[in-house]
Parts: structure tokens; sequence; C-alpha cells
């Protein structure tokens, strides 16, 4: 079987003409775990009994040919912050080594739904905080187009498990590009939903009002389909919401699509942005405009700021959602005879890595009484003025009246392991271009290009609130101008 050509469509296809069956495609996938990942390192956890056991009930509702949902059996694999009852979930890191959930995130409940199939969890940036899964308290995910490279981060696990065929899909958390990056570095498709588009029920929390949970995929549709299995309102999420998307966003409307207006901002394709990266975003970008689509030059002037901005925010939410983590109530404990302030720094100093100190150090730093109006409260200004940048250039009455907005997704190509690794400040800066977006709380996606050197490089479209179906129609349409 060929697990590379394999997409969800093409799966759901194959099982309704019993081609293969689940349990036959499950087993594919546990070799090639067995077989690769050895050398990438993408998983944490497997989970075979429930997988197989999945398995055999899909595979029973295709014997008595009954309805089968589209993402009936497909193999998944999913980042590991994201709770399934009763499975490990150790957000990689050490105080939370034995952790196991007492229930189901949001995200996973609905695909339960869907009868999805959960293969394992995926290693990640310890808490989420990292740009290239090297901050894993269990080591780090290689890059499946080059192991001496990052897969970047902090999703690497699970963009590494899609890109060599490890699994069909995944899902991962998007806080400041941790979707998105990650995906232009090995190759996929990466979505982070609109804020408030799918809930954050059941995902350990790094920065509450930045997070999302978004998928990993081969091709956009693969995406499209899983965020309509995923989005919606949840009880347990009060900023979820219940926003009602058109019917069925996976058909491309070709004649939309041309009639859109894509702006390049040239704040993102200044400084910093390589040559390569460069190149192959105008690649794009021609092929494009050669086929109808229609392009405009713009500004978003407040982008320079976005990334201090973000690493004000962040490390501030993070300061607060991981005070507790005390190795009391849950996770990790050291066995210690002093004071409850002693235990608590024991337990803290053992359980966390050296990334999660530094930004709960920050974030401590930044909310300090003297230090809040200076750097969080001036922060919080700086957000609304970059998610106003993006408002005018939406704003087809008063602004710049654009539908969609295509950048890089990443500075660079896939940097080497250990590279960066002592400059934590030249990391943080593979944010720069999928931080704004985040901070807006819009939808972006990155989209895979072939670069020069053959390393992956991706694009990024930016849409306005709750319009993701703009990236779907204008990223399908994309992979079939490249299919031809």
């Amino acid at each position: 079987m060929n697990l590379h050509d394999l997409t969800i469509k093409s799966f759901n296809a194959g099982l309704k003409d019993k081609n293969f069956s689940v349990a036959e495609v499950a087993k594919e996938y546990f070799s090639a775990i067995e077989e690769k990942d050895s050398g990438f390192h993408a998983y944490l956890s497997l989970d075979k009994e429930n997988a197989y056991r999945q398995a055999a009930t899909v595979d029973a509702l295709v014997a008595e040919s009954k309805p089968v949902p589209l993402l009936a059996g497909v193999p998944l694999a999913i980042k590991d912050n994201i709770l399934i009852a009763g499975g490990r979930t150790t957000a990689a890191a050490k105080i939370l080594e034995n952790y196991l959930a007492t229930y189901d995130a949001g995200v996973i409940k609905k695909l339960k739904s869907e009868q999805a199939l959960f293969l394992g969890k995926t290693n990640m940036d310890e808490f989420a905080m990292g740009a290239s899964t090297e901050n894993s308290a269990f080591g780090p995910t290689r890059n499946p187009h080059d192991p001496e490279r990052v897969p970047g981060g902090s999703s690497g696990g699970s963009a590494a498990a899609v890109a060599a065929d490890m699994a069909l899909a995944a899902l991962g958390s998007d806080t400041g590009g941790s979707v998105r990056q990650p995906a232009a570095f090995c190759g996929a498709v990466g979505l982070k939903p609109t804020y408030g588009a799918v809930s954050r029920s059941g995902l350990i929390a790094m920065a509450s009002s930045l997070d999302q949970i978004g998928p990993i995929t081969k091709t956009v549709e693969d995406a499209a389909i899983i965020f309509r299995a995923i989005r919606g309102e949840d009880r347990y999420d009060a900023t979820s919401s219940a926003y009602e998307y058109r019917s069925d966003f996976l058909n491309i409307n070709q004649d939309a699509v041309k009639r859109m207006v894509v702006g390049v901002p040239d704040e993102y394709f200044g400084e910093g942005i390589s040559n390569e990266v460069n190149e192959a975003v105008h690649k794009a970008i021609t092929a494009l405009g050669a086929a109808g689509v229609q392009f405009k030059r713009i500004s978003l002037p407040r982008t320079r700021y976005a990334l201090s901005a973000y690493y004000i925010v962040m490390p501030a939410e993070v300061n607060s959602n991981l005070a507790r983590f005390d190795g009391i109530r849950y996770g990790h404990r050291e066995m210690f005879n002093g004071t409850l302030i002693d235990l608590y720094r024991e337990n803290k100093s053992r359980g966390f890595g050296t990334e999660t100190k530094r930004r709960v150090i920050l974030g401590t730093f930044v909310l300090s009484s003297g230090y809040y109006e200076a750097y969080y409260a001036k922060a919080q200004k700086i957000r609304q003025l970059v998610k106003q940048d993006f408002d005018k250039a939406f704003d087809k009455s008063q602004g710049e009246g654009v539908d969609v907005i295509l950048t890089p997704t990443t500075p660079t190509p896939a940097f080497k392991i250990g590279e960066k690794t002592n400059n934590p400040l030249a990391m943080y800066m593979s944010d720069t271009l999928t931080s704004p977006a985040s901070l807006a709380g819009l939808p972006a996606i990155s989209i895979p290009v072939k670069g020069v050197t053959g390393l992956p490089i991706g694009f990024q479209l930016i849409g306005n609130y709750f319009r993701e179906d703009d990236l779907f129609d204008l990223g399908m349409f994309y992979e079939q101008l490249i299919s031809k």
C-alpha cells in the first residue's frame, strides 16, 4: 500500500470500495512508525489497542454497508498537549511524565463522533514553548526531509509524522505559529483557525488568548475536512464560537477565487527573509497571478512591533497558566521534607525545562509591580494596533480592500539541530511572520512550495475573521494549478 499518496478522501473511497480495511491500513501505519520513527522521534506514545478496536468498529460498519463518515477510520496523530481520556498526556514535560488524562478534549470528542482513529501522541516543545521541538524533555524530533534539521515547533512531532507518512493527518496547537511553522519546515499544510472557531477545552494551556488547535495535513482539502469536523461551539470553552460557516467549503468556487484581491504586504518581504524563501513564495504568486488571481501591494506598518508584543503577552499568560503545575495535585513530585515553598521550588526546578523556566521568569517580570504598565499594558496596546492594521487591510469600504493576505510562513527553511539552541532570541525570530495573525486572532494557513535546494518552504495565507473558506478556496485552487 502506498501511504504517501493517501489522502482523507482517497482513504474514504478505498474503504467504501473495500479495497482495504481500516485494520490493514492501521497495521501499515504502525509498521511505518516501527520502521522509521527511531530516526525521527515524532511519537512519544502509541495506542495500538484502542486503534485496532476502533478499526474493527469501522470495518464492521463497512461490512454491513452502513453509512461511514468521511473521517471514519482515518489514522490521526495527536499532539501530546491534547487530552484523550485514559491516555498518557505529558506536554513533553517531565512534570507530567506519568499524567493520565481524565477526559477528552473538545476536538477529540468531535473526532470520536466522526469515528476517527488515533495512532498515538506526538512529540513537541515542552508545554508548546519552542520553534524546533528541541525543547522536549524526551529528546528532539528530526525533520524527515533532512534528519540533521529541525522539524519546527512546537508541533514538530505532528508535522514530522505527516511528512514521514507515519500518520495520514495530525492535530497540533498554534500559539504564535506552532502549526504553521513546522508545517512549512516539513512540507505539509498547517491551519491556525480563527480564535474561537475551535474549542480549546482539553488543550493544556500555554497562552490562553492565543492558543488554537489546528490540523496538519498533506493537502488543503484534508485540512478543510478536519476543520469542518472540529469547529464549533463548546460549552466547556467560553471563547468558542457558534459561527455558521458556508455549508460546503470543500468545493472550490473558481469564479470567486479569480475575483479575489490578494494583498502582498511589503513588511513581510524585507530584511531577514532569505533569498530562497523570497524566490519560492514569489513563484507561488506568479503561478496564481498567471491563473487570473488579482494581487495588490499593501502595508501592515505595525508588523515590526508584533513579535516584541507577542513575547511579552505570551510569557505573561504562560506564567499564569503554569502556576498550577506544582507537583502536588498531579504530575511529577519529588520526595522532600522541607517547607511547602521548598517543595514547590524542588518540583518545578526538576519538572520544568530551561525554556519553560525562562518564559515563566519573563512572565513574572512583565507582570510585576512597577513593570506592568511599561511592558504588559503597552504590549496589549500594540496588539490592538496590529489588529487595526489587518482590519484596515480587509475593509473594502475605506481600507486596502483585500480578501486574503499572502506572505512567507517563515524567514528561512528549516535550520540545523543545535544551530539556535544557545541563542533564544534567534530562535524566537522564527515566529516573526506568524505571530501577527496570532495576536489579531485571524485564521492563517501555511501551504508548501519547494525551494531551490529541495528543502520545503511554506507560503502563508491570512484571512479575515471566520473566513477560513477563503483560505481553502485559494489554497485548493493553487494545489490544482501545480498538479497540472
